[in-house]
């Protein structure tokens, strides 16, 4: 008998597992680990929602793809149910155990929530706020200054949209967050910081 219960100790043990053996990067591990939740019972959902969590938590945009694959997995489990839906949760786990791993955007997100949360709050810049209601741009100055990308030249222009310098997002060389990290460094060598003097 499976020692497996999924509402007790051995559900957060071996779910811990599962998502570790992915993390590092171990298909025949993790495929293991979901084997032994299916098989005792598990709720496939569970893995599903697991497997799309993973995929932008751990493999991010060194893998864009892998999200897609893991919502395509999920829907996978909705509408063909067991057993044949271990079929799609093996090849979802075997893509997302061997893609290139990044917890970049993950964590970018939680340092800009961690500002916020801690009182860092700062005003919306009046060329960023919303024009289209009475008064917003006449009498408030809302929308005055706005510059709209994609009259410029390769759709970017430099333009304040935070009055801040943080930066959250911090992209790895791996996968093709490679390419995302190359073009936000051009891009931030381009920016100037919030206090620079900016053309009217």
């Amino acid at each position: 008998m499976i020692e497996f219960d999924p509402t007790g100790d051995t559900h957060y043990d071996t779910a811990s597992a599962f998502i570790k053996s992915l993390r590092g990067s171990d298909p025949d591990a993790a495929l293991y680990w979901m084997a032994r939740m299916l098989e005792g019972g598990e709720d496939p959902r569970f893995v599903a929602r697991r497997l799309v969590i993973f995929a932008s938590e751990d493999v991010g945009n060194a893998d864009p793809f892998g999200v897609v694959l893991a919502n395509a997995a999920w829907d996978a489990v909705e509408k063909v149910g067991l057993p044949e839906c271990r079929i799609n949760l093996a090849h979802a786990v075997c893509y997302l155990a061997t893609a290139q791993k990044s917890n970049a955007s993950y964590m970018a997100g939680e340092a800009a929530a961690k500002d916020v949360k801690e009182g860092r709050t700062l005003p919306v810049p009046l060329h960023l706020r919303d024009k289209n209601y009475r008064g917003a741009k006449e009498t408030l100055g809302h929308g005055v200054g706005y510059k709209y990308a994609h009259d410029f030249e390769g759709g970017w222009v430099d333009q304040e949209y935070i009055p801040t310098d943080a930066e959250y997002y911090h992209p790895t060389d791996r996968g093709h967050e490679g390419k995302i990290k190359a073009r936000l460094e051009e891009l931030r060598k381009r920016k100037k910081k919030p206090g620079d003097e900016r053309p009217a």
